[in-house]
């Protein structure tokens, strides 16, 4: 077993927390299973500890946990473990014993070309369509989160000279706040080009990213927003991938016209009529969609706070979450500041939830938990939800209901104050630009105080039961 050599690749969408928690846990069950690993990472800075050819030709198998693209071509041929990064957490003994036991599949990408150009969208057969379907889809997003993090939070600095500073017609004009306010707007106009490049790039490979984004282009222009962002995406890749089975035929010593030229040309206009056709279907729908969403938020700020809390809580910057988090990033390029402020305060209570609950019922948590829990108080501030999983991973079916009643009570509180939220990261960083920014924080700790408390005394009711327990072994022991 100690010959046994296993490469792994891991990425999540925001590349932040579950890419690199992932790393860790296949790193420590290789050790206690006594096989060597190398693991590299896709998180948001880009790619660290990269596998060489040597590496993965070297490798008696591979573990893919991602939710992203992780250029899954290059272990063609190599029996292969492909499961969410969740999986990569939670069950990481498991996957790297399933490579031990040789029960691996062997992974086959639909072609074996060393082309980067050439590679067509490969998935391991025993992957289902939605998985692959959500993994292109999480490609786009994670490119596109810094775009708006970094336009996002720039635009909330504008707003710090002041609401109208930025309005060269405005008495408070303040060419600052302009500068700000252009390269931030410039940064949140890459959004759903960005998003439709790689949710195509994903699909495709480079090809794809050229079409996709000239669709997203179109969407963005044309009013369709973030849906059509994901329409041209997808359409751009797989118009990409079809014209790779039109075009098999033609002579090898043809690729590069192909990849430099026909790919472009042809892939550009199918993709560019097809998406000026839709446009206006999907800008009306989006449309609706936001207006939908506003009128909800005003009409019953207590259902949405529930919805979006149970949402940002359920599974910690999983896909659920993200669904909320990038509805509300969609809103503040709609101008609606309001919709955020409820998803940002709910990605905020679940560490904090953890972080109360381990200074106020210190006693029933080990030290392991309370130095996590310490931590989590700088993870929540900063809108990093991920420092909870440890925590729920132990007990999912009691602790993730409590971190949703959580996050749902922060978020309705913040809806029903109305406060507004004009970046769309940071936590508590932020607070300068944040509208009514005491109530803000007021609301996220009665959420998560209120969380805590039942968390803890759950702890309490779990410590004091397994004590019972022992002391009933015990008894019974000495009566034998």
């Amino acid at each position: 077993m100690a010959n046994i050599k296993i490469v792994a690749a891991t990425g999540c969408p925001t590349g932040i927390a579950h890419t690199f928690m992932a790393e860790e846990a296949l790193k420590k069950a290789a050790k206690k299973l006594g096989v060597e690993i190398k693991v590299e990472t896709h998180g948001q800075v880009g790619v660290e500890n990269e596998l060489s050819k040597k590496d993965i030709a070297e490798a008696d198998g591979v573990i893919m946990a991602a939710d992203k693209d992780v250029y899954a071509y290059r272990f063609h041929g190599k029996p292969t473990v492909e499961v969410s990064v969740a999986k990569g957490i939670h069950e990481a003994e498991k996957l790297i014993q399933t490579i031990i036991d040789g029960k691996a599949t062997v992974y086959k990408a639909k072609k074996s070309s060393s082309s980067d150009e050439d590679e067509s969208a490969s998935n391991n057969s025993g992957n289902t369509m939605i998985h692959s379907i959500y993994k292109h889809l999480m490609n786009g997003v994670s490119h596109m989160l810094p775009f708006v993090v970094g336009g996002g939070v720039l635009i909330a600095l504008s707003f710090l000279f002041g609401i109208h500073s930025a309005d060269p017609e405005h008495e408070s004009y303040n060419p600052i706040a302009a500068t700000l306010m252009d390269v931030g707007g410039l940064g949140f106009q890459m959004m759903v080009p960005i998003l439709a490049a790689f949710i195509a790039e994903s699909i495709a490979k480079r090809p794809g990213m050229v079409v996709g984004f000239i669709g997203g282009l179109i969407a963005s222009n044309g009013g369709a927003g973030f849906l059509g962002g994901i329409v041209a995406g997808f359409l751009g890749g797989f118009v990409i991938v079809l014209l790779g089975k039109l075009l098999e035929k033609m002579p090898k010593s043809l690729n590069g016209l192909k990849s430099i030229f026909l790919y472009p040309l042809i892939g550009i206009l199918l993709v560019g009529v097809i998406m000026t056709l839709l446009v206006e279907p999907m800008t009306a729908i989006n449309e609706g969609m936001m207006s939908f969403l506003s009128n909800f938020q005003n009409a019953n700020p207590i259902l949405l706070g529930v919805i979006v809390g149970a949402m940002s809580a359920f599974d910690m910057g999983g896909p659920v979450n993200k669904a909320a988090y990038v509805t509300g990033t969609a809103l503040l390029g709609e101008g609606n500041y309001y919709f955020m402020a409820g998803v940002s305060a709910a990605c905020i209570t679940p560490p904090l939830i953890t972080a109360f609950a381990t200074v106020f019922f210190k006693k029933y948590f080990n030290q392991a938990e309370r130095n996590s829990g310490g931590v989590n108080f700088i993870l929540g501030s900063t809108h990093i939800t991920e420092g909870a999983i440890p925590f729920a991973a132990k007990n999912p079916i009691v602790v993730i209901p409590i971190l949703m009643i959580g996050s749902s009570i922060s978020a309705i509180l913040t809806y029903m104050m109305g406060i507004e939220v004009p970046a769309p990261h940071g936590g508590f960083l932020v607070l300068p630009v944040v509208t009514g920014a005491i109530q803000w924080v007021v609301a996220i700790l009665i959420g998560s105080l209120v969380g805590a408390f039942i968390y803890g005394f759950y702890k309490k009711r779990a410590f004091l039961k397994a004590e019972k327990e022992k002391g009933g072994e015990k008894d019974g022991q000495q009566i034998a």
